[in-house]
């Protein structure tokens, strides 16, 4: 079936990574595939986030889910910002098999951190196939607790929290929504959804539609999904805290910002999430870039369509955090503390 239009830059930009780059994970190469990106992916160290002194960074060891082991934190904020700041919480993207908690902080940083005067805590979180649903949102689930519950010890907002990510960061910031509204955790004010990883299904048009095209195909979500999953993968009585778009009940939410590109495989997923958000009396803001491609601000971060994208984002941010705070639920303190490294 034909796929929508690449944007121009975006074009040039897949063609630039070459075939190898855009080969598609199956289960049979997930293992090389990893090892790969391990090699590949940045895990800069804590003095470059640092970045001359621009921020404070700082890797916490804090306790896990029940039984399981402590979860990994980093900590950012710029650097002499005094008082208590608004918090963003980001678990990373990579189809919940590949990536850490500080490859992704140099952007959020340069982007979010220094003009919204943010504080950030990346999560480290434990990836497929090792580690099955529901063990990384449990790791996320219990990095969030930990973090409202020490506020004050992270100079952060305990009711100023925003959780956001991108890919399958954006789908585990779903499932930390619905997951923290229906056990009674901390409340968030706002979700942050790049082209979020919801569906395990692959039932939409987009999800069939963008066979071997991007860096992201229907065969990669497939194998994802299953790493994750493994024999609950496609039941019909999954969690919809393991695939958010199986939810049949999104009141009670926080506000939602929706971005998602229109050739690629989870565009159909983020717009029906938008919708039924919108259908629940929830709020959402939704973004589909024309012509983008999974991954599209990473490829070409100076391309028009990705200035755009930032812009818009760093737009909702601004406002989200203008409104007045609302108090949340005060999240069970453990009385553990975290490990400073």
């Amino acid at each position: 079936m034909p796929v929508p239009p690449f944007d121009p830059e975006l074009r040039a930009a897949l063609g630039a990574v070459g075939a190898r780059v855009r080969e598609p994970v199956t289960p049979g190469n997930l293992a090389a595939w990893q090892a790969r990106d391990v090699g590949s992916r940045p895990r800069p160290a804590l003095e470059a986030l640092r970045d001359g002194g621009r921020f404070e960074v700082r890797e916490l060891s804090v306790p896990g889910p029940g039984g399981a082991p402590e979860v990994t934190l980093v900590s950012a904020r710029p650097a002499g910002a005094g008082g208590r700041l608004p918090l963003l919480y980001y678990p990373h993207g990579g189809g919940m098999i590949s990536g850490n908690a500080r490859s992704v902080l140099p952007r959020i940083l340069r982007e979010w951190a220094l003009p919204l005067r943010l504080a950030v805590v990346s999560v480290e979180y434990r990836l497929a196939p090792r580690a099955r649903y529901p063990e990384p949102l449990e790791d996320c689930y219990a990095g969030l607790v930990w973090a409202v519950a020490h506020a004050d010890e992270l100079g952060v907002d305990p009711d100023r929290v925003v959780i956001g990510g991108k890919s399958a960061g954006g789908g585990l910031a779903a499932a930390l929504a619905l997951l923290a509204r229906d056990r009674g955790g901390p409340r968030a004010m706002g979700q942050l959804l790049l082209s979020p990883m919801l569906d395990d299904r692959g039932a939409t048009f987009s999800g069939r539609q963008m066979s071997g095209a991007g860096v992201w195909d229907p065969v990669s979500n497939a194998t994802a999904w299953q790493a994750l999953l493994g024999e609950r993968y496609g039941t019909e009585d999954l969690p919809p805290y393991a695939a958010p778009a199986r939810a049949t009940d999104l009141s009670g939410l926080p506000a939602a910002y929706v971005e998602v590109g229109s050739a690629e495989v989870f565009r159909d997923e983020g717009v029906a999430y938008a919708n039924a958000l919108w259908q629940a009396g929830g709020e959402a803001e939704l973004h589909v870039w024309p012509g983008a491609c999974h991954g599209f601000d990473g490829l070409a971060p100076h391309a028009a369509l990705t200035l755009d994208a930032r812009e818009a984002r760093t737009r909702w941010l601004r406002r989200l955090l203008a409104r007045p705070a609302t108090p949340g639920r005060p999240p069970p303190d453990t009385g553990r503390g975290g490990r400073i490294r």
